[in-house]
């Protein structure tokens, strides 16, 4: 059990990165949408893509090096919050096929959502597993 006296063990920024990296695919989500069914510009969804892999590639990173992190309380929640968000990518997923999306722009509709999949449940499990016991 954790001492309530003692203080909070610094973390890094995983969460914020995470979310971070969400916020960059909504808006190139938006972006996208907005023109659908027809062509969107990808220039800047494709930033906002790139900006939000960096995201979360910096924010994996950083969780891989924090030592005495729960790493078991990390992994149940990541699971079953995956398989919610996966669901969800796959639906919005759908709509985009269904409303005849083709070629580039839903390659990019579809690298944000695996940023949308993954994003969310890091942060969730993450925030939960920081102030669990080890």
């Amino acid at each position: 059990m954790t001492d309530p006296t003692e203080p909070e063990r610094p973390m890094p920024p995983v969460g914020w990165l995470s979310t971070a990296a969400l916020g960059c695919v909504i808006v190139g989500g938006i972006l996208i949408a907005s023109y659908a069914p027809r062509p969107a510009p990808l220039a800047v969804p494709t930033a906002l893509t790139v900006v939000a892999y960096a995201l979360m590639v910096a924010a994996l990173v950083l969780l891989s090096r924090i030592a005495g992190f729960a790493w078991s309380t990390f992994v149940r929640l990541f699971r079953w919050a995956l398989l919610a968000y996966v669901v969800m990518s796959g639906m919005i997923e759908f709509a985009f096929i269904h409303d005849h999306t083709r070629g580039t722009t839903l390659t990019e509709v579809t690298l944000m959502l695996v940023i949308f999949a993954l994003s969310v449940p890091t942060t969730i499990a993450f925030t939960s597993a920081r102030y669990a016991d080890t």
